[in-house]
Order: C-alpha cells, then sequence, then structure tokens
C-alpha cells in the first residue's frame, strides 16, 4: 500500500505523469480520463506537478535552500518560475526577491521569458507588472521585486520570505548572495530556489556543501521530449564528448586542466571587488573573422592600470557581433570607462579594422597590433604576472575565467567547443598595460595614432 501511495504521489525519476499517460494504450489513457470532468481535465492540463519531471517537483524537508544544477534547455527557468507561483498560491510567500546576473537577464528571461512568470500564469492569475518599479503583484498581495546581481548594494536593505536566483555561477559579484542571504529572513521558513549551470566559482562550491542546501542535479537529455530534435543533433555533434559540453550539457564541475597557463583557483584569488585609481585604461579586441551563427566570438575586454602597478580587468564584453556591432560596443566601453586608447589585433582583418573603428568614431585614439609569435608564447608573460599576484579581477567575469582555465602552455586550436578570443582581448590588454612598460617582445606594434 505504501509503494502504491508513493506511485500515485510523485512519478519515477526522469519523467513526468503527462509523459507516463501518453505512453499508456489508447484505451488505457481513455479509462483514466473518461470519469473526470472536462473542467478537471482542463485543469490537469494546466497542472505543472501533472506535467513536471520529478526532479522538477520542490524537494521535502526542512532545506533553506535547492540548488538546482543542471544542463542548458534542462527546464530550470520554468522550473524556478513555477517553484515561485506554487508558493505565492500556497501563501507562503509574501515578499519575493528575484536576482539575475544582470537587470536584463532579470526582465528578459524570468519575468517576461517564455518560461518566466508572467508566461506560466492563466491569464486570470497573471500578476500585475510594473517594468518601471521591476515589481510584479499577485492579487493576494504577494509581491516578487527583481534585482540585478551587478548591484549587490540594491539587496543591502530589503527583506524577502522568498527568493528565486539565475544563472548564480555568472554572477558578477558574489557578494550579492551574501546580501540576498541576510536579507532571506522573513516568514517562518525563508526559502531560496537557485537555478544555474555549474561553474568553479567558490560561491556556488560553498553553496554546494552546505547542510542546509538540498541539490538536485539534471542533464540537458533530461528533458529532450521538450526540446527541438535539432537542438538536440547540434547538441550531440558540437558539444557531445567535449569539455564544454560536460559542463554544459551534463552539469559537471570540471577539474582543473593540467598544463593550463590558469589556474580557477588562482584566477579566485586574485578577485577584487574594486579597482584603486586608474593611471590607463585601454579596451582590447581580438575580432572574429566572421558574425554568423557558430562562427568565433569577438573579444572586448577592458582593463586598467592602477597607481600600485597592478593590472585590473574591469569589464567583459565579448560576443558575436557584427563588425559594425563589435566597433559600437568596443567604442562604448572606451568612452564609458573613459578610456586612453583601443588595442586591436589586426593579422586578420587588417586595415579594415581601424576603417571599422572609425566609422563609428573618427575621433577615437587607436593602436594596431600583430601577432609574429603563437597564443601561448604571447600568454605566458601575463600568466606570470598572475601568479605574481599583480593582476586582478574587479567581480566575476565567468565566461571569460572559464576560457583562461582551459588555455594551456601547448594550445591545440583544434580542440572541439574552445575558442580563446576573450582570453586573446585579455592579452593584448595586459601586454599593452603592463608587460611592455618592463620587458621586451617579440611581437610588432604598427598603424600606431597618439590621441
Amino acid at each position: 500500500m505504501e509503494n502504491r501511495s508513493k506511485l500515485i504521489a510523485e512519478p519515477p525519476e526522469n519523467s513526468s505523469w503527462r509523459n507516463l499517460l501518453a505512453q499508456l494504450p489508447p484505451e488505457q489513457q481513455q479509462s483514466l480520463i473518461q470519469p473526470l470532468t472536462a473542467q478537471a481535465v482542463t485543469s490537469l492540463e494546466k497542472d505543472w506537478l501533472f506535467n513536471a519531471r520529478r526532479e522538477q517537483w520542490p524537494p521535502e524537508g526542512n532545506w533553506q535552500t535547492w540548488l538546482l544544477l543542471a544542463g542548458r534547455g534542462f527546464g530550470k527557468t520554468r522550473t524556478g518560475a513555477e517553484w515561485i507561483r506554487l508558493k505565492v498560491q500556497q501563501g507562503k510567500a509574501k515578499r519575493i526577491a528575484l536576482v539575475a546576473p544582470t537587470a536584463a537577464d532579470a526582465r528578459d528571461v524570468m519575468i517576461e521569458g517564455e518560461s518566466g512568470l508572467l508566461a506560466i500564469h492563466a491569464d486570470a492569475e497573471r500578476p500585475h507588472y510594473e517594468p518601471s518599479k521591476r515589481r510584479l503583484t499577485w492579487a493576494n498581495g504577494a509581491i516578487a521585486t527583481a534585482y540585478s546581481a551587478d548591484e549587490p548594494d540594491r539587496l543591502r536593505g530589503p527583506q524577502h520570505d522568498a527568493a528565486w536566483c539565475d544563472e548564480l555561477a555568472a554572477w558578477r559579484y558574489p557578494q550579492a548572495w551574501d546580501m540576498l542571504m541576510l536579507g532571506l529572513r522573513l516568514g517562518d521558513h525563508p526559502q531560496c530556489v537557485v537555478t544555474t549551470t555549474p561553474k568553479r566559482v567558490k560561491h556556488l562550491q560553498a553553496l554546494l556543501h552546505d547542510r542546509q542546501t538540498v541539490v538536485t542535479r539534471g542533464s540537458t537529455y533530461a528533458n529532450a521530449a521538450n526540446l527541438a530534435p535539432s537542438f538536440l543533433a547540434q547538441l550531440k555533434q558540437c558539444y557531445e564528448g567535449t569539455r564544454l559540453g560536460r559542463q554544459e550539457i551534463y552539469a559537471e564541475f570540471l577539474e582543473e586542466i593540467e598544463g593550463a597557463l590558469w589556474k580557477a583557483s588562482l584566477i579566485e584569488t586574485c578577485r577584487v571587488k574594486s579597482a584603486p585609481n586608474l593611471r590607463r585604461i585601454v579596451v582590447a579586441i581580438d575580432p572574429a573573422v566572421t558574425s554568423h551563427e557558430g562562427a568565433d566570438e569577438t573579444g572586448i575586454v577592458v582593463a586598467g592600470l592602477g597607481e600600485d602597478g597592478h593590472g585590473y580587468i574591469l569589464e567583459d564584453v565579448s560576443g558575436r557581433y557584427s563588425p559594425e556591432g563589435w566597433a559600437r560596443r568596443a567604442i562604448d566601453c572606451y568612452h564609458r570607462w573613459r578610456a586612453d586608447r583601443i588595442i586591436a589585433e589586426v593579422n586578420n582583418g587588417g586595415d579594415l579594422v581601424e576603417t571599422t573603428l572609425r566609422t563609428v568614431d573618427r575621433q577615437v585614439s587607436y593602436k594596431a597590433v600583430r601577432a609574429s609569435r603563437g597564443k601561448a608564447v604571447r600568454a605566458e608573460p601575463v600568466a606570470a604576472l598572475y601568479e605574481q599576484g599583480r593582476v586582478h579581477h574587479v567581480g566575476l567575469f565567468a565566461a571569460l575565467e572559464e576560457q583562461m582555465s582551459q588555455f594551456t602552455s601547448d594550445f591545440n586550436r583544434s580542440r572541439a567547443g574552445y575558442s580563446p578570443d576573450r582570453t586573446e582581448a585579455l592579452v593584448w590588454a595586459l601586454t599593452e598595460l603592463m608587460v611592455n612598460q618592463s620587458t621586451s617582445t617579440q611581437m610588432v606594434y604598427v598603424n600606431y595614432l597618439g590621441r
């Protein structure tokens, strides 16, 4: 009898009651559905616990944090949003924090996304959304407020009884988590759900080993029934068996790579909350040759030289852009940071790199650099600066740091799923600010235009 009750209470692992029902012969499906009213069938179709796989159900027990550590496409966003909806409907959450890596992520994914809070509610239940106030209000008075992890101080004062944190491993400022936890103090038992793919960052590893954390793991393939076959085919072709695939598909915490110039543990020790007064700031670009889907990214990194003689990584806006797109992003950084110069590698683009930049801003201070030696040779002096404790990351740069931790002294460009464009831009920036100030190099610099 106990086993039967368990079967009724929750579906088997990696499945949902909807999927199990669909696998039954038509006559059995009919016998189960026929006794139900039309209203009950409609209600069942919209019921999350009927549609969710078992690993998407909230865990039992007296936990503080539910860490949903899963691959891309697993259904993490839907799970987080449905958990919030369930808490509100049960009257167990009145003041809710929605925290994402950026304000745009909170809006576009957690609130307005296809699996976000607005989309999962029926029209009659949907909360009132006030974008200017970053606020959702339900009919029962529950309020959810969106926050950006880029602005941890905004979490310093507010109090909450529930929170949903998305992509915690990509938060630039880990102290945002600390500020949130200090304010998660309303009600009898405040709780938080964290939906993220894993990266070897300190605050996520600490959470993983917290006794008040319940961890659910899952791969992309667990949600294969709801994913496009073309997406799954591309995933297998491009990333199956690769290091990136292990992380992004199977949600593995990856070990340090032997021979890597930068260890994740080393980068962690170099992290700071803010930079001192800066003597120089540069924006470095490693332009991609093409911008089509699947092309390499254009690396764009902002770095500064402090009055203490140390280097500071300030921003990484790398991405897959058109030539005009990366030029505008780089020049936007140039003006926002009041940089001294834009540095760009011209091995592939030649004079077109400068032409593209000056099409956007004719007055920009620009210096072209051309590499005459391999990537690893250029990177080694910069890696040595990290080992000496002379370079610091102002906050967390998850994508850049993951790329750095894969860069080895015997760099092999053919490694699937890996292209060091962000790292290349970082190397050019710190070479300009620090390496060339103290040592001679084998790089040839051309096309210098001072301000």
